[in-house]
């Protein structure tokens, strides 16, 4: 055998084959673009438009309740349609309103366009784990890990490029910077158009269903050909097993048979009836807090409560990014099973304890290098708690969900986020609101939380969390 090149290292490390790879690129180049808006917005709409603080506010606020349903809209179209179309589409719509803001200073007609906007970025980003999810089979952990740090780090060098933008605060600056917020999610829709179409559980499992009186033909395939379950990763049992038991009736059922009696479709598994998986994502929009503290509860507390150097800040989100993008894949370990994820909450729970301890410790002295290594602290400690999160939900979000009804759990899962995003300032401020103890008491309750899904997700018999859920890909 010859010796591997640094490409085929590569291919064997990243899970997903081809397909993953440019699923990664999709999410690198998405991310730039969310990185040149992220630090745009704000001043677009003030300088560009002309609104108010107080109509940015509403803005803001209105169109990201209303993205709130995005997730289980997208997850509940992903089990009827081809994913990939899908994908594209939405892509495609999310440019088409990052290019309409620039068509209007009305405050209402930029509301209706925010609010697609925030409708497709939500739906986007379930269906991109969806679709993860399918190509990557037993590897999506380490799979999620990668495609975390390739978000890092699009959303860094989209940081990036527009603050070396924004060093000439024009008005035409905004409007390009918003223009290159629009061509990342066409290049995005371009490089999903070069995927492969991976097979959803559900919708094999709706064409294997045949209509009443309808007899089952085997496919043919012409010679040298494979379908996508055949070269899917760890299907071969589930084939053999199949074929076996398919081919048992054929030996002993006589040539010519009166049809069989025809029986019912059982429903689809309904995500909005499964008590134990709502629950679970409730648990959920509490643990993704991790974001709201990097966003509000640092920057804010740092500033009005310690003695820091106000310069620390934006030193401290650095190195959530770094300490992201360095460790991420080697955390991927923690939610390699289902039982290591459940296992994994503990350690998470200890993370949330002291990034919480640390934030109260940091006004206990007033001292500003006591405050700063204190507030490094916390940081590096949230940071944790995000990555060992990340990899713990992405793992039993998908281990919890029926493989025939994938798409619509995963886009009700997709709602912990969403109402994170909403709710999670509103906590974070209050926390910051009662002092150090509001962050003893924030960091307590998390720990709490990681405990309670701990003991949610617990194996009961019915192999939920024994095995893997079945997925298959097209490579």
């Amino acid at each position: 055998m010859g010796k591997p090149t640094r490409a085929t290292a590569l291919s064997d490390r990243i899970p997903g084959g081809r397909d993953g790879r440019r699923m990664l690129i999709v999410t690198f180049v998405d991310r730039i673009g969310s990185g040149l808006w992220g630090a745009t917005a704000t001043l677009y709409f003030t300088y560009a438009a002309g609104l108010s603080t107080a109509a940015i506010g509403v803005l803001l606020a209105v169109s990201g309740a209303i993205g709130i349903a995005g997730p289980p809209l997208g997850g509940l179209l992903a089990d009827r349609l081809p994913l990939r179309p899908l994908l594209i589409t939405l892509q495609v719509g999310r440019a088409a309103a990052s290019l309409a803001l620039l068509t209007t200073t009305d405050l209402r007609l930029l509301l209706a366009i925010t609010s697609v906007g925030s409708l497709g970025d939500r739906a986007v980003s379930v269906l991109t784990k969806l679709y993860a999810t399918r190509v990557a089979g037993p590897d999506r952990a380490r799979y999620q890990a990668i495609n975390r740090t390739a978000m890092n780090v699009g959303w860094a060098v989209g940081g990036l490029a527009a603050a070396a933008a924004l060093t000439d605060g024009t008005v035409t600056v905004y409007r390009w910077l918003l223009i290159g917020d629009a061509l990342s999610f066409l290049a995005s829709a371009l490089f999903t158009l070069g995927c492969a179409e991976p097979p959803s559980a559900s919708r094999i499992a709706a064409k294997s269903t045949p209509a009443p009186g309808e007899s089952v033909q085997p496919r043919k395939s012409t010679p040298g050909e494979s379908t996508s379950e055949e070269s899917a990763p760890g299907n071969s049992a589930a084939l053999a097993e199949s074929a076996l038991a398919n081919s048992a009736p054929a030996e002993s059922a006589p040539a010519e048979s009166s049809p069989a009696p025809h029986k019912t479709k059982p429903p689809a598994p309904n995500p909005w009836r499964d008590r134990r998986y709502l629950a679970y994502t409730a648990s959920e929009a509490a643990l993704f807090l991790d974001d709201s503290v990097f966003k509000v509860g640092l920057p804010l507390w740092a500033v009005t409560a310690t003695s820091a150097p106000h310069q620390l800040v934006p030193l401290l989100l650095v190195l959530n990014n770094v300490l992201v993008v360095l460790f991420q894949v080697p955390f991927a370990r923690f939610g390699a099973t289902p039982h290591t994820a459940r296992t994994s909450l503990w350690p998470l729970a200890c993370a949330f304890l002291l990034g919480g301890a640390a934030l109260a410790a940091s006004t206990v002295v007033d001292a500003p290098w006591i405050a700063a290594v204190t507030l490094v602290l916390a940081a590096t400690a949230f940071t944790v708690a995000e990555m060992l999160h990340a990899t713990i939900s992405w793992e039993l979000s998908v281990v919890l969900a029926p493989p025939t009804a994938q798409g619509a759990y995963l886009g009700v899962h997709g709602l912990a986020q969403a109402v994170q995003r909403s709710a999670g300032p509103l906590a974070v401020t209050a926390a910051i609101a009662a002092g150090p103890l509001g962050w003893l008491g924030l960091g307590a309750g998390l720990a709490v939380m990681c405990g309670a899904q701990r003991h949610l997700v617990r194996d009961r018999g019915d192999g939920a969390l024994s095995v893997a859920p079945v997925t298959v890909s097209e490579h």
